[in-house]
């Protein structure tokens, strides 16, 4: 096992959001820059006492984080672009964090966000990657439904799983988002309901699906002396892990990289998944949620069919899980997709009576496999 050096002395302070909306003219620069105006107003900071700043977005070209920084009149010596889709938010965490301690940056901005409307997602698939470009797109099948609809098929072969398994988890999390004001799916969700909606790529329904939106979210790193100095509330880092393209061999993606590194990160947090309150998982479709709380420990392999059978997951029953509605229920503001559960984790460990929280995030799909993913624990500061 590596021994990967703690973040005991980091800080991360006021999570943001940038209300979420189905569809806008705004740009994502306009999206991350109120992110970044939240930031600055939660914290009481002046724009000049930003240092560092780590930036997701799949809608800002032609720019990049460098763009971005002359738009919004900031002067960074630390500076991360992430494109790393639905694990930034976590992998943002560890390069603002690691900047932190090695003095390279103070106070680290984290963001991501971006914008939806009728040309966005389209322009977004026909240049997501050379593989979607060459191989998917001009098949028809260039969007994640489709990829998805590959995944969640092999995983009901291999493991017996049924759409009400994944309904379930749906249905919880519709629950949860009903006392979220941000979530943008508040109705009330039945199973009879989740069962009898459309087809949109057998075996995926119209429910298992994210809804993209346009949105932004973000939080604040700093150490705790700095974060303490300031006044301001804070959640620990127990301990964060990353991995890219795990299991290369596997024919269809049954398993994420979580399952490589999960005893370095519960190791490096000091306590186990049992000790957890509360667990966002990455959860664009369903059975990527299922993938997760297998690689992550919370029950053992071929053992998530009943780990799912046996718990609510919503915020008053058993497992409470994807707290605020997560991504089905909230909607997929793109990049900020990776950064919602941290968000949310954080505002539970900040106020909500959690002492912990785990947090998962999984990215950039190609046909049959994400290539990221990555977890971090959180504590009360």
């Amino acid at each position: 096992m590596l021994l990967i050096r703690g973040y005991d002395d980091i800080a991360l302070c006021v999570p943001v959001t940038e209300p979420y909306v189905r569809r806008s003219e705004h740009g994502a620069h306009w999206f991350l820059g109120r992110a970044l105006r939240r930031l600055l107003d939660g914290s009481g900071l002046v724009k000049g006492a930003i240092d560092g700043l780590c930036v997701s977005s799949f809608t800002l070209a032609p720019d990049t984080a460098v763009g971005l920084t002359q738009h919004f009149g900031l002067s960074p010596r630390f500076l991360e672009w992430l494109p790393m889709g639905g694990a930034c938010g976590v992998i943002a965490l560890r390069r603002a964090a690691r900047a932190v301690q090695a003095g390279d940056a103070d106070i680290v901005a984290c963001i991501a966000g971006d914008t939806a409307n009728e040309t966005s997602f389209r322009d977004l698939l026909a240049s997501f990657s050379t593989f979607a470009r060459d191989a998917v797109y001009p098949y028809g099948a260039g969007g994640p439904n489709g990829s998805f609809a590959l995944i969640t098929d092999a995983y009901m072969r291999a493991t017996g799983a049924t759409r009400e398994d994944f309904g379930k988890l749906c249905v919880a999390q519709r629950a949860n988002a009903r006392r979220n004001p941000l979530a943008l799916l508040r109705d009330e969700l039945t199973l009879e309901q989740y069962l009898a909606a459309r087809a949109i790529a057998t075996p995926l329904h119209l429910f298992d699906c994210v809804m993209p939106c346009a949105g932004a979210d973000g939080f604040l790193v700093m150490s705790v002396a700095r974060a303490r100095a300031l006044g301001l509330k804070f959640a620990r880092v127990l301990g964060a892990i990353e991995r890219h393209n795990a299991f290369p061999d596997d024919p269809v993606q049954l398993r994420g990289g979580w399952a490589m590194d999960r005893d370095a990160l519960w190791a490096q947090a000091g306590i186990g998944p049992e000790d957890v309150d509360v667990v966002e998982t990455y959860d664009d479709y369903p059975v990527i949620s299922m993938l997760q709380f297998e690689g992550l420990g919370f029950c053992a392999e071929g053992a998530a069919l009943d780990f799912v059978r046996r718990h609510s997951f919503t915020t008053d029953g058993s497992f409470p899980h994807n707290t605020g509605g997560g991504q089905l229920s909230m909607g997929q503001a793109g990049a900020a997709g990776g950064y919602l559960g941290l968000v949310e984790a954080m505002r539970l460990v900040l106020g909500a009576g959690a002492r912990h929280a785990l947090v998962s995030g999984f990215g950039m799909i190609n046909y049959d496999r994400g290539l990221c993913s990555a977890a971090c624990v959180l504590g009360a500061g």
